[in-house]
């Protein structure tokens, strides 16, 4: 769920350069449009996410952190783009909640692999 959203945040902050950088003054519609979409999103990840049995959520937390990774970039260059106050501040945001997605990613699947571990 949480690289879903993070991946339509960041296109939410690129939709909004754009539209600034092509001259356009009313930026109501691009927002409204990326709000809703960013709203349904997290609904349908939450959906999503609670359908799956306990057993294959740890080994997909595990495999989508290299997504996680990838969205982190991205907010990154979003942050820094200079595209005015709100985009950085989406930036921003967006770098902290994937970060905490990435590092909660891999503290699970470290919690995971010492199951497996012989014990002393």
């Amino acid at each position: 769920m949480h690289t879903g959203v993070f991946l339509l945040a960041d296109s939410a902050a690129k939709t909004a350069e754009a539209v600034q950088a092509a001259g356009s003054v009313d930026m109501t519609l691009p927002l409204m449009a990326a709000l809703t979409i960013f709203v349904l999103a997290m609904f349908v990840g939450f959906e999503i996410i609670t359908k799956i049995p306990p057993t294959l959520h740890t080994p997909l937390m595990s495999g989508s952190n290299a997504i996680s990774g990838i969205t982190v970039v991205g907010a990154i260059l979003a942050a820094g783009a200079g595209g005015g106050v709100m985009v950085t501040l989406l930036g921003l945001l967006a770098v902290i909640l994937a970060m905490i997605n990435v590092v909660g990613g891999f503290l699970v699947t470290h919690r995971m692999l010492e199951m497996f571990r012989r014990k002393k």
